[in-house]
């Protein structure tokens, strides 16, 4: 008997007349835009991802940093999609594409088929060859390494706090955070406010406003990407909350014990990285051209070359405007792009004319650096200070996909605004790293 899922195609193209399947692999804000967009479309939907949740990936550093808790900025998938009837939620993990055969290759040795493919994979954190950095770092894209993080973090505090080695002290308190893009600079701002403020009054024999951030940037400013003023604002603004902004510095060495920065040796408990990504092997897995970062190149529709009926968006796509320069891997880019390619499948099946090119309609960056503190530019404008931070603050909620979520967000900031506590400060061991780390010590 065959497995679930192992099902033919059945397509209305091939004249059977049947539904054709829509396979959209990625429950992220491209994947999951991409299915509302068909939620009226003849067609059975599927989406594959390797977890059981939609995460609100910009809020991901508020856990790592135990402002948040897991289930503020997650929601599980099949709630997300509940009222869809057409819609159909797997867990699973795909690890080859067959374009011949137009079938999905999951990790548990199952195949799916399809009719049209969504491949909205996203990205992973790039060490730029040196992938033997990868063990000694913390990155941030998921759950689990948000849950590492906060579990590292507190937990350098603690041990701090039972140390009678000052040398050994000053190395537990001592974070480095490569990559001076939002999040990097978020990440370091965040743990400056909890060292400084949340945790200063906790502690009996260490100060943890003595704790050392660092954030390193090998380019000449952090937030680069933002206009004007807004970078230097930014690097002042760490700098007032006792962060040790690093421009201009790369990293040549990072080990078990710190980095090496530009040729200074700094012992720390952490290194946070933050600095470049590489899209997921989506390429590979079509043999499709892709960029540098390993994004697939797609065309005007967001389809792969040589196959119209597979689509790549997202992070995991590189899409050029027209303008030579690919579109930044931004939520608000994935979530168009997921809209437009449900759209345009929709009206294929329908018969109807597809839409014209993907364009994408730029609304703004934003990204802060502390408490009432953040950068906004809207293009024709910019913000920065208390404005943009509430600015960014209120578009954030909204941006959350339930009323629950916003609800928890909005109690949770308008405490930690009040007291300057945290609400999720709790160490349960479970962590990856800290469990490593304790084997180790």
């Amino acid at each position: 008997m065959r497995k679930a899922y192992e099902l033919r195609r059945s397509s209305k193209v091939s004249g059977v007349g049947m539904r054709p399947r829509i396979v959209i692999v990625g429950a992220g804000f491209g994947g999951i835009a991409a299915a509302r967009a068909l939620k009226r479309a003849e067609a059975d939907i599927l989406l594959i991802d390797r977890t059981n949740h939609h995460l609100f990936q910009p809020l991901l550093y508020q856990v790592a940093t135990a402002a948040l808790s897991p289930a503020d900025i997650a929601t599980a998938t099949r709630v997300l999609l509940r009222g869809q009837h057409n819609a159909t939620v797997i867990m699973a993990e795909v690890v080859g594409v067959d374009t011949t055969d137009k079938a999905l290759n999951l990790a548990d040795g199952r195949s799916i088929t399809f009719d049209y493919l969504v491949l909205a994979t996203g990205a992973a954190y790039s060490f730029f060859g040196h992938d033997e950095w990868a063990e000694h770092s913390q990155v941030l894209k998921s759950l689990d390494d948000a849950l590492d993080i906060r579990e590292r973090l507190l937990s350098a505090f603690e041990r701090a706090e039972q140390c009678d080695d000052r040398d050994e002290v000053k190395r537990l308190l001592t974070f480095v955070v490569v990559g001076g893009g939002p999040t990097g600079v978020e990440l370091a701002g965040t743990i400056a406010e909890l060292a400084r403020t949340t945790l200063a009054r906790d502690f009996r024999h260490i100060d943890p406003r003595s704790a050392r951030i660092i954030l390193c940037e090998a380019g000449q400013q952090v937030l680069g990407a933002f206009p004007k003023d807004l970078p230097a604002y930014a690097s002042k603004a760490l700098a007032s909350l006792g962060v040790d902004v690093r421009l201009g510095q790369a990293v040549s060495l990072v080990d078990a014990d710190g980095i090496v920065l530009a040729g200074e040796r700094i012992d720390a408990e952490m290194i946070l990285w933050c600095a470049g990504t590489q899209a997921r092997p989506a390429a590979r897995w079509l043999g499709a051209g892709s960029a540098r970062n390993g994004a697939v190149k797609v065309l005007p529709d967001c389809s792969v070359p040589d196959h119209p009926d597979i689509f790549a968006i997202g992070d995991v796509a590189s899409f050029d405007p027209g303008t030579g320069k690919p579109l930044p891997g931004l939520a608000p880019v994935a979530k168009q792009q997921g809209r437009y390619v449900g759209k345009l499948l929709a009206d294929r099946i329908a018969g109807r004319t597809s839409p014209q090119p993907f364009e994408y309609h730029d609304l703004g960056t934003m990204a802060v650096i502390g408490r009432s503190r953040a950068i906004a530019d809207f293009r024709s404008f910019q913000l920065k200070g208390l404005l943009a931070w509430v600015t960014w603050s209120m578009v954030h909620l909204m941006l959350l996909v339930d009323f629950r979520s916003r609800l928890l967000v909005y109690v949770n900031w308008s405490w930690a605004w009040f007291t300057y506590g945290r609400g999720a400060r709790l160490l349960t061991g479970q962590s990856n790293t800290a469990r490593s780390r304790r084997r180790t010590i």
